[in-house]
């Protein structure tokens, strides 16, 4: 049988079954989580969930790590799915800039499912180390690349190592050079520097709001967010010089829309 009839071969009984129980374990985890948080999880309370034994779950999951890894993998993945789905649902307004888009999809999962997204963001759990370039780290890349193709799209990478960051010290521009890159290039230190440090505040603010530190605000959070969201973004355009001339640019750079100083 030629190769790519294997390829397009659809999955035998045996792996959709699997497939099945895997996903009805993960749902089963997941609600786990929203009952009792993260901390409480555990596969045994999972399989009794299930109405399995510990043992028949080994056979899907050989330990609670694999099973957190899984579990953190699939977060990353649906809250990606939540805001690349925001930006493409996004209406043509050239006064709501997409990254605040995408901000606001990943606060609205983020608001939505608090138990999840403190699998992410909350306090680490005891004795769990994600796997070295896992499938959370590449879940995590993912969500990466869309707020960097947001925050920096029309701008040349010329203009990015050219952004006025505080002076950075060569130790720090050698880690920032040697980092893993997710986008479809990769970024010159002072364009990585302003990514970090905007992701940082963008995430520190939906932190504060899960976890009940901004409650004082009530009603009021989702406007204070968008506020905060369109001033980080003038921020970090400000801080990357206005596009030279056309026949200054890459060839690959010069039919694409130029971003200026907002300054």
């Amino acid at each position: 049988m030629p190769a790519d009839e294997h390829a397009t071969a659809p999955p035998t009984l045996r792996q959709r079954r699997r497939a099945a129980a895997t996903r009805e374990i993960l749902d089963a985890a997941e609600r786990h989580i929203t009952e009792g948080g993260p901390a409480a999880l555990s596969l045994r309370a999972v399989a009794r969930g299930l109405g399995m034994t510990v043992q028949a779950l080994y056979h899907y999951f050989p330990s609670r790590e694999a099973l957190v890894t899984e579990l953190i993998a699939k977060a990353y993945g649906d809250l990606a799915d939540a805001v690349q789905a925001a930006v493409h649902a996004a209406p043509d307004d050239p006064g709501l800039p997409r990254l605040v888009v995408a901000a606001e999809g990943y606060r609205r999962w983020a608001v939505a499912h608090p138990e999840r997204f403190q699998l992410l963001y909350g306090t680490p759990l005891r004795d769990y180390a994600a796997p070295v370039e896992g499938p959370t780290t590449q879940a995590m890349r993912r969500m990466s690349s869309i707020f960097e193709r947001e925050m920096f799209d029309g701008f040349t990478r010329e203009q990015l190592a050219a952004a006025e960051t505080p002076a950075l010290s060569p130790e720090l521009r050698a880690y920032l050079e040697h980092l893993p890159h997710y986008g479809p290039g990769r970024l010159p230190p002072p364009a990585t520097a302003l990514l970090l440090s905007a992701w940082g505040h963008l995430n520190g603010l939906v932190i504060l709001e899960v976890f009940g530190h901004a409650a004082f605000l009530g009603d009021h959070q989702a406007e204070l967010f968008r506020l905060a969201m369109r001033n980080l973004l003038d921020d970090v355009h400000r801080q990357i010089p206005a596009a030279g001339r056309p026949d200054d640019l890459p060839d690959d750079r010069q039919d694409r829309p130029s971003k200026t100083s907002t300054a």
